[in-house]
């Protein structure tokens, strides 16, 4: 694409827009080269309005009274259009796990691979994910936060191309995570064990990062003090009765330890770190009895263990809901986290190695518990083998709604070989390849894939072009306004519901309404979204007779203003 064509489709307005930002263009930030090797489903999109098509055959449905969430199969730039229709700023939580340009044949920029000798390579990843970011950005509430996971290739730059997109003011933290402690040694001079989680919010006053909660079958509190020194009664060891014995397991008989700042360690040799730390031991009426819970467990747990200061001497234990909750440490790590336990449980699923690399679930539960509530919506659009919907699944068991939409490609088949049948399995339950029995967490599915009305350019859609757009938004519009079921099609009208309300969405096709009568009978008395097709912008005012049920949309205008504002420089 030469210069003057990227500019063809410009007002004079948008012109004299884009040389005053050029000028502007201060000292300061990242500056890359997006000039030579445009990406190819950005200038796709000039000339194509993105959609849905739902594949019907792929519904999982198991419980009514949870929500419908979304797997999009397609190139993840045209997802994010179609999501700027249907979801702009409804998002709670983006998490995305991006190529990180390793140039290991990790990152593919027009269907070709990106390798370490591309004089071009660091700005195609930045005009690749840059698009994509924007995009995202638009989609999150004011108070969503979006994570990202990504290695010491791009973290630099990301978090400068965050900066920009998100507002430095709005950056959260910059997460070292811990992978491997065993660590990397292909890596020049360091065994590396770490990638990043980078974290931004949409508008800092709004953003919320929760708080661990304080497991009571693991907080020390309410000690015991005799001889022997403190000790715990009650939920971590066995109080009375030869089963809790420390001779039944000597192995559960150790001391744990609290230093001056009230922090909780044990220590592989049953030795203190610091003379004047406090040591725990499970001992009871004089006896030598055992913890519940072994090194390993504890160890694992430490970042739920709270004690108070004063919770160490009778008379001044705080009750349970005194208790502080913990703020989650800035290098992040659990031994869980591990990424080889991803691998472990893609195993467990297929029997084979079907993915390479992908994250550990408890890292995409602990990352999205942050930022998220019960009834979140949680969007992954670099998806992969779907660990994210995995774990939104799981976090769920707590009684949750939250909802996922997952982006991926159908490169060497992963979203229909790898996504979308973990998924299955994950909903309805499954056998490992030992023979376990794994049972279904529950939820709903619904499968999409991307597709393109074609236009003469954004920016001249004809009257043509708006009819089959009207005819073809029928999905989009369901999600927008979460009536997933079809329940009618025919040339004239289409017409979709929400089974578990009598809520419906009633799209009419053409300016004759010859059919439309028909359309209302068969609506009535629910109450109903009626998007109605116009060249322009109707008088909703004519509808008022069908009374307060109906509320009425124009039909394609708004689809097509906002895929002219991404399109006008590719993205909004």
């Amino acid at each position: 694409m030469d210069f003057m064509s990227k500019y063809k489709n410009y007002t004079k307005e948008q012109l004299i827009a884009k040389i005053t930002q050029l000028e502007s263009k201060k000292n300061y930030g990242l500056v890359w080269d997006d000039e030579k090797e445009p990406e190819n489903v950005v200038l796709e999109c000039q000339n194509n309005i993105p959609i849905l098509k739902k594949i019907e055959d792929k519904t999982i449905h198991t419980d009514e009274n949870k929500p419908n969430n979304i797997l999009i199969e397609g190139d993840n730039y045209h997802a994010l259009q179609v999501l700027n229709y249907t979801h702009k700023g409804q998002v709670d939580v983006i998490y995305i796990d991006p190529p990180y340009n390793t140039g290991n044949k990790d990152f593919k920029y027009n269907d070709s691979f990106v390798d370490k000798e591309d004089g071009y390579r660091h700005s195609k990843w930045l005009n690749f994910m840059s698009k994509r970011l924007k995009l995202a950005h638009n989609l999150l509430k004011d108070s969503g936060i979006i994570f990202i996971s990504i290695d010491d290739n791009e973290v630099y730059n990301l978090k400068l191309v965050c900066d920009d997109i998100f507002g430095e003011r709005n950056f959260i933290v910059n997460l070292p995570t811990i992978m491997n402690l065993k660590g990397n040694n292909d890596q020049f001079g360091f065994a590396g064990t770490h990638e990043f989680t980078l974290a931004y919010s949409k508008n800092i006053t709004e953003a919320k990062i929760n708080l661990y909660e304080v497991d009571e079958e693991i907080v020390l509190s309410k000690w015991e003090e005799d001889e022997y020194g403190f000790y715990k009664q009650g939920a971590n060891l066995k109080a009375t009765g030869v089963d809790g014995a420390k001779e039944k397991r000597p192995n559960l008989f150790f001391p744990i330890f609290i230093n001056e700042c009230n922090e909780v360690y044990i220590t592989n040799n049953n030795q203190a770190l610091n003379q004047n730390d406090k040591i725990i031991l499970p001992i009871s009426d004089g006896k030598d009895m055992r913890w519940r819970w072994s090194k390993n467990k504890i160890k694992n747990e430490l970042h739920n263990i709270v004690v108070s200061g004063d919770s160490l001497y009778k008379k001044q234990r705080p009750d349970l809901g005194d208790l502080p909750s913990k703020k989650p440490k800035s290098i992040f790590y659990k031994p869980e986290y591990s990424s080889g336990n991803g691998t472990t449980l893609l195993k467990d699923l297929f029997d084979d190695k079907v993915f390479s690399n992908p994250k550990p679930l408890m890292l995409i539960k602990d990352l999205i518990f942050l930022g998220s509530h019960k009834n979140s919506i949680i969007l992954d659009f670099f998806a992969g083998s779907g660990t994210t919907g995995h774990a939104i699944l799981d976090l769920n068991q707590d009684g949750g709604n939250r909802q996922f939409i997952l982006c991926t490609n159908n490169e060497n088949d992963i979203c229909t070989d790898v996504t979308y049948p973990r998924l299955s399995k994950v909903i309805n339950g499954y056998t490992t390849p030992k023979g376990v029995a794994v049972g279904g967490l529950g939820g709903n599915l619904d499968y999409y894939k991307t597709d393109l009305v074609p236009t003469d350019g954004i920016s001249n859609i004809s009257d043509t072009t708006r009819e089959e757009l009207t005819k073809k938004a029928g999905n989009m519009i369901a999600i927008k306004e979460n009536t997933h079921a079809m329940i009618e099609l025919n040339e004239h009208y289409q017409i979709f519901k929400n089974e578990t309300s009598s809520k419906q969405t009633a799209i009419y096709f053409t300016e004759d309404l010859s059919h439309f009568d028909e359309l209302i009978q068969k609506i009535t008395p629910h109450k109903t979204k009626l998007y109605i097709f116009s060249f322009g912008k109707i008088d909703k005012s004519s509808y008022k007779y069908l009374g307060k049920n109906f509320e009425i949309e124009d039909i394609p205008e708004p689809i097509i203003e906002i895929y002219k504002e991404i399109n006008k420089e590719g993205v909004l």
